[in-house]
């Protein structure tokens, strides 16, 4: 425990954290100022220890495991918020520091994301029950970044403003050939052809193209939209869009200039591509330890120098860049309250530990878009710079006409 203590005392400067030990002796650390107090029990002595050393993947492993507990009315969202609020003075603990060095160093080979370890990292995650997905997401199963008009909008409105903002950018006109990169349950790929596109969808996971199939063929758009079970490196063609939601952070670092140079080889001279990741405001880092661990495996969350660095390398126009700093915290935020409505149908359908694992990933994620450096970007990129309007003006009009408002 003396270990952990000596962290803990350099680690929390803002609100309390009580520890109580194995033996039931309580230790505090922090003054309560300016942050919460949170109370948590250990019950495993192997802690005192794997805390110390790897504090972020441990605490996890053990909230899932139950060796961790919250006490005296102290939630998950309690612990990561406080985790949250001192991360700079964590990673400025020299053992953290090295740790953190060891994790960039890494970077590279955790991310070797060949075709098939892609599909199967993928997978991993999406090919989960939809069941459990229609616990905490709208009911057109967007797994991605909303479009907030204000805090508290709802989440079903914010997603439909996200996919109206998305089409806008498109500037679509009838029979457009469109590609998408990465097709969700096809919400989006239903929008595009409602407005007069013909898509083209690529997934990797059989369960959400088992789903999107079921759901276009309701809309009455089975002519209009294709499925494909590809990677984006396994497909070819020429498409005057090209959009791509949520996907680039599954690509890797390693694997940039390939994204870019298959989008690049798949459009028209004078087509443009939509694009919408999650990135980073501070420069190139790591992916955390739990995250890359239990949720996205091989998954990385790149930082803008990156991303047009790699554009630059290809040769392509940045003719337009978004960058949505709150909207996704929103997003979570609703995610999170959903799914802990409804916590016990998900461990009915799986059980408690994957609960707590998932409640443990919507916490981090939340409090990293509130926090920490997370944003979400949307770039509009061609081979030509004239492919796009000289004016944003576009944008705005187009929302309107498919808002009726035009």
């Amino acid at each position: 425990m003396k270990l952990l203590s000596g962290l803990l005392r350099r680690f929390i400067v803002r609100g309390r954290m009580r520890v109580i030990d194995t033996i039931g002796t309580v230790h505090e650390f922090g003054s309560g100022a300016d942050g919460p107090t949170v109370t948590i029990r250990l019950h495993d002595k192997a802690l005192y220890r794997s805390l110390f050393l790897n504090p972020e993947l441990a605490a996890g492993e053990a909230y899932m495991n139950g060796t961790l507990t919250m006490e005296d009315g102290s939630t998950c969202y309690d612990f990561m918020y406080l985790f949250s609020i001192n991360r700079a003075p964590l990673g400025a603990h020299p053992v953290q520091g090295l740790l953190r060095r060891g994790w960039k160093a890494m970077r590279r080979r955790q991310q070797k994301n060949s075709v098939e370890r892609a599909k199967a990292q993928a997978r991993h995650h999406y090919d989960l029950s939809t069941e459990l997905y229609r616990l905490f997401l709208d009911d057109g199963l967007n797994y991605s970044c909303a479009y907030y008009t204000t805090p508290d909008q709802a989440l079903e409105a914010a997603q439909d403003a996200k996919l109206t903002h998305l089409v806008a950018k498109l500037d679509l006109v009838p029979d457009m050939e469109v590609l998408e990169i990465g097709g969700g349950w096809g919400s989006l790929a239903i929008r595009m052809a409602e407005a007069g596109a013909r898509v083209t969808s690529l997934n990797v996971s059989p369960e959400q193209v088992k789903i999107a199939q079921e759901r276009v063929k309701a809309a009455g758009l089975e002519d209009r939209v294709t499925f494909v079970l590809k990677d984006y490196r396994e497909f070819e063609g020429k498409f005057d869009r090209v959009i791509s939601v949520g996907m680039m952070e599954h690509v890797g670092i390693g694997h940039l200039d390939a994204y870019f140079g298959q989008i690049r080889d798949c459009l028209t001279d004078s087509g443009y591509a939509v694009i919408h990741s999650i990135g980073r405001m501070t420069p190139p880092g790591t992916t955390g330890p739990f995250i890359r661990k239990y949720i996205f495996p091989g998954g990385y969350v790149p930082a803008l120098s990156e991303v047009f660095a790699s554009t630059e390398r290809l040769g392509l126009w940045v003719c337009d860049a978004e960058i949505l700093r709150l909207h996704y915290y929103y997003t979570i935020r609703d995610w999170r309250r959903r799914f802990e409505d409804k916590r016990s149908e998900a461990a009915s359908l799986y059980d408690e530990a994957f609960c707590r694992m998932w409640e443990f990933y919507l916490c981090a994620v939340e409090l990293g878009f509130l926090h920490g450096s997370n944003m979400v970007f949307q770039l509009l990129v061609s081979k030509e710079r004239d492919a796009v309007p000289i004016l944003r003006d576009f944008i705005v009009d187009n929302e309107r006409t498919l808002n009726g408002k035009g």
